[in-house]
């Protein structure tokens, strides 16, 4: 029995950012909003390009990946708030 492959966009059905240990933290005073966090975010949660990034966090699951990719490292993973 095959399974079935999702769509892309179906993780706004569910608020997949529950499931979280850590969260991005922007320090805007560093980020020269440049977007690639934002390109390179798997969920598309950033926010608009050309702008400060405005992390929608029902839907992060705290991959990482902006603060990976982020050229001026402004974004950095803390612990998640309980």
């Amino acid at each position: 029995m095959k399974r079935p492959i999702c769509k892309p966009g179906t993780s706004l059905v569910v608020k997949t950012g529950e499931w979280r240990s850590q969260r991005p933290k922007v320090d805007e005073s560093k980020c020269i909003k440049c977007g690639q966090c934002m390109n390179h975010c798997p969920d598309g949660i950033m926010g608009t390009p050309g702008e400060v990034p405005d992390i929608d966090f029902d839907y992060c699951k705290g991959c990482a990946l902006c603060a990976y990719i982020c050229p001026v490292k402004c974004i950095q993973m803390v612990e998640e708030e309980k």
